[in-house]
């Protein structure tokens, strides 16, 4: 199989796993309070989706604040903390290297959110 073909039939097995594994370290580490920055205290948030890629040296991790308030603020608090959250993440999931992490607003909710006013559209239409 080609390196193309690969790409184009989605993530691997290892790949969901380890995202996943990424993602309850970070959660657990939110809900504990173990990241001391007043931001990230003073906001529940949510971590959706965590995307490896294929080497598994990069996680993208998707977050949003509840309510989707203060997005850009969260987004920085988290990029302030990056180097802690690096090594929390590989001491609670035993990889050979520490993935290099990013964060990105999960827009999910939105698209989801125009999905479903399109859809009420179109049964006004009918």
């Amino acid at each position: 199989m080609s390196k193309n073909a690969s790409a184009r039939s989605g993530p691997t097995q290892r790949q969901l796993r380890v995202g996943e594994l990424i993602r309850q370290a970070l959660s657990e580490l939110l809900v504990r309070g173990e990241i001391h920055d007043e931001v990230i205290t003073s906001h529940v948030i949510t971590i959706s989706e965590v995307r490896m890629s294929p080497d598994l040296r990069l996680a993208t991790i998707f977050v949003m604040p509840l309510g989707g308030e203060d997005v850009e603020r969260v987004l920085a608090a988290l990029e302030r903390n990056k180097r802690y959250l690096r090594g929390a993440v590989a001491k609670a999931v035993n990889l050979k290297f520490a993935p290099d992490i990013r964060f990105r607003k999960d827009e999910s909710f939105e698209t989801g959110q125009r999905i479903d006013q399109l859809l009420d559209s179109l049964k006004e239409q009918r």
